[in-house]
């Protein structure tokens, strides 16, 4: 039974400490993390490879689309780093070999 706990804390641990590195973007010296504005990010990290517009939020019948765009950052050590704002705001950060 102890033996079953550690292993299901480890892997909540796991699920945790990825969780908070998916928070934030090393730029250099300097991070980036979730809620930061577009300006923020692109005065921190420089332009993108890519810059895309990929949609909106809400249906379209609401007013209050927001956009939402994609950028690209790397390879930086064989990654590439995807960063998504909606309305100009950082709400998710994903990477890729």
């Amino acid at each position: 039974m102890r033996v079953f706990i550690a292993i299901v804390l480890s892997a909540l641990l796991g699920l945790t400490s990825s969780a908070v590195i998916a928070s934030t973007f090393r730029c250099g010296s300097k991070l980036v993390s979730l809620g930061d504005r577009a300006f923020t990010v692109l005065r921190t990290c420089g332009e993108p490879v890519t810059r895309d517009l990929i949609g909106y939020t809400g249906s379209d019948y609401n007013r209050n689309e927001l956009p939402i765009e994609e950028w690209v950052y790397g390879p930086k050590g064989g990654m590439y780093y995807y960063l998504r704002f909606e309305g100009g705001e950082l709400v998710k950060i994903s990477s890729s070999r």
